[in-house]
């Protein structure tokens, strides 16, 4: 409560528009736009240059080799500088290890990660300068290997020039004129994460050359120069950057306890993300010595940050989604690993390939010891849904020797889910396996007095599918028809044929006539005629739609007519042999167009699609339903719930006439 009461006073101070609140300004102003803006990944040729000149130096000369030499650490610096933003971004993500120290408990959106998709325009900037000084200081070619006195003399220019030039140059920024022509693009971001400290224009970062560069100038120039300094100050430089926006608080509040005085000299990312919430405070560079001096330090920036550094508890979600992981490629398409990759739809790329060998070994660790864990997350309507990954993949789930720990692992997410409050858990492909639980059965009566509602979601998978189907269709052909959702999707075709306004005339692929009789009979007897059995798929080469519940061959697929449209509800997706015919993907739909703070991508799902069993799961949590949905699909609520998903704001991905009405 203290805490809340701390932020609620900091907010209250801010009479600027929240950060939230999209920020207008000019992109026409000199110097706004990056000269390589529209060039893509061809800047990036610019290093390939420099390779080029390290590799095959124009002369063999001294000057030749010295000139290649400080190629080299111009590509040294950039990858290393790289990989530092890289981490502080995948440990930005790891909610698992720090949701309870998160400043912010916002998600960043696809708007903002694509507002900073080129934050590494600097590191060219700066590579560039790096080699006009070589090319004007010829003694940055003769630096030795290390030199003691340097620290302190860089020190000292960076306390004394760098840090009030960056302070007075901060607070000038923020004066009306060039904050919006200039300033306002940095606080576009809503969310700071390390990558936000890039974002930024042109003529920003120009200055910050300046700052970044004075230091290492003046210390060679004072005769006390050398790489290790070079490399020491940028690193260092780059590290306290990410600090400051990173949205992760990880400087404990007890060691300010313990040494007072580090509190005016190094800040935190809860000082930082002050400024960004009250931008009249806390302008420094790194140091908070300067706005005490300047006099524009929040203070009530030791309460907050105490606050956030101790917590123990955080937002308690009311959805979660549990999923699980596909395979090794996929396991690479995560917030945590590479932020960029995640936030658009998942795919094999080349450059994955090379992170396989260690992704194998991570499943392998996470087989041995691991357990369920928080992934990404967004807010709708004022309240949280997170998805939660169970630590196993794809190929797991049918080893019967896994059963019994991959279920373990779904029952004690339930559970946590149960004492954490959450409304409601849906449960992804793999995890509601009927071979595997029963479709959630078994967690339902094995503990009976749960409050939290297990949801598979397959009510609005099977009303995805069947309202993909046009109303003029009077014959499908379903496989995988004695699956939950190809139970749900023949009797339904059956049954309620007044809804489609035509009769369907259905066939029904299955090898075991007991089961198929089970599930005529379950269709009112005048409807029964319209399940059919047959045994072969050549019964289906006069019939163009297919659904398709099971895993098809190339040669299964062979006998559907040219023109044939696949419905499919099978995981993993078929592969699309046939170029005459057309295939749907898996059940999906949009979410609410008031969802917050989404940036992640579900597997191959479009931004902001997510599978329809997570789709089902949110309906449940919004209609407030208090039921269980687990086990069998009950055929009457499809409807039911597919009008409830339309009401909500969810969307379909394929337009067609309803079935449903």
């Amino acid at each position: 409560m203290e805490g809340e009461k701390v932020t609620t006073m900091i907010q209250a101070r801010i009479t600027i528009p929240d950060k939230r609140t999209a920020f207008s300004g000019t992109t026409t102003a000199p110097l706004f736009a990056w000269p390589w803006e529209h060039y893509g990944n061809y800047k990036y040729l610019f290093y390939v240059a420099l390779l080029a000149k390290y590799l095959y130096p124009t002369t063999t000369t001294e000057e030749g080799t010295e000139g290649s030499s400080w190629c080299l650490h111009i590509l040294l610096l950039f990858l290393l500088r790289g990989l530092l933003y890289q981490l502080w971004s995948s440990y930005d993500y790891m909610f698992f290890l720090n949701r309870t120290r998160r400043i912010s408990e916002e998600g960043i959106d696809f708007k903002q990660i694509d507002a900073e998709w080129n934050w590494d325009n600097f590191l060219i900037l700066h590579a560039i300068v790096a080699v006009l000084a070589y090319w004007s200081f010829p003694s940055l070619t003769n630096l030795p290997l290390w030199d003691g006195r340097g620290i302190f003399c860089c020190l000292a220019l960076h306390i004394g020039v760098s840090e009030p030039v960056y302070y007075w140059l901060h607070r000038l920024l923020h004066s009306p004129n060039l904050f919006t022509d200039y300033h306002w693009l940095h606080h576009s971001s809503k969310v700071s994460h390390p990558f936000t400290a890039g974002h930024a224009t042109f003529l920003e970062h120009l200055v910050l050359c300046i700052v970044i560069g004075v230091p290492i100038l003046g210390t060679v120039f004072i005769g006390y120069g050398s790489i290790s300094i070079l490399y020491s100050y940028v690193l260092l430089f780059d590290m306290l950057r990410c600090l400051g926006h990173s949205n992760v608080e990880v400087i404990p509040h007890h060691l300010f306890e313990n040494i007072p005085l580090l509190r005016y000299l190094v800040y935190t990312p809860t000082y930082h993300n002050i400024h960004h919430m009250d931008m009249r405070t806390n302008f420094c560079l790194f140091m908070p010595v300067y706005d005490i001096l300047g006099k524009t330090i929040n203070t009530r920036y030791w309460d907050l940050h105490k606050d956030i550094s101790s917590r123990k508890k955080t937002s308690a979600p009311g959805f979660v989604f549990l999923g699980h992981v596909v395979d090794i490629m996929a396991a690479l398409h995560t917030p945590f690993v590479f932020r960029s990759f995640n936030s658009i739809p998942f795919s094999k790329k080349f450059f994955l390939f090379p992170f396989w060998p260690p992704t194998f070994l991570v499943m392998l660790a996470m087989w041995a010891k691991s357990k369920t864990f928080l992934v990404s997350f967004y807010n709708l309507r004022g309240r949280l849904h997170q998805t939660w990954v169970v630590p196993r993949f794809g190929f797991q789930y049918f080893l019967p020797f896994a059963a019994d720990g991959i279920n373990k692992q779904i029952e004690e997410a339930i559970l946590r889910a149960d004492r954490l409050g959450v409304k409601v858990i849906s449960l992804a492909a793999l995890n509601k396996n009927e071979s595997l639980n029963g479709g959630g059965t078994l967690f339902i009566n094995k503990h009976p007095d749960l409050k939290v509602r297990v949801v598979h979601g397959n009510t609005l998978t099977a009303a995805v599918i069947l309202n993909e189907i046009p109303r003029d269709v009077d014959e499908v052909f379903l496989t995988g028809s004695t699956s939950k959702l190809g139970r749900a999707i023949a009797l339904y075709l059956a049954r309620r044929r007044v809804r489609v306004l035509v009769l369907i005339h259905m066939q029904m692929l299955t090898q075991s006539t007991e089961r198929f009789l089970k599930i005529q009979k379950e269709a009112p007897e005048e409807l029964q005629k319209f399940l059919v059995q047959v045994t072969k798929y050549q019964a289906a080469k006069q019939c163009k739609t297919w659904i398709i519940g099971k895993w098809t061959t190339p040669r299964e697929q062979s006998w559907a007519p040219s023109g044939t449209h696949f419905h499919q509800y099978v995981v993993p997706p078929v592969i699309p042999f046939r170029r005459d015919c057309t295939f749907g993907k898996l059940a999906a739909m949009r979410l609410p167009e008031d969802v917050e703070g989404l940036g992640s991508c579900e597997y191959t799902m479009e931004r902001g699609v997510v599978h329809a069993c997570h789709a089902g799961g949110v309906v449940h949590f919004l209609e407030g339903w208090k039921h269980h949905e687990v086990g069998a699909i009950d055929v009457d609520q499809i409807d039911v719930v597919w009008k409830a998903a339309l009401r909500h704001g969810l969307k379909p991905m394929q337009i067609s006439p309803a079935i449903g009405g």
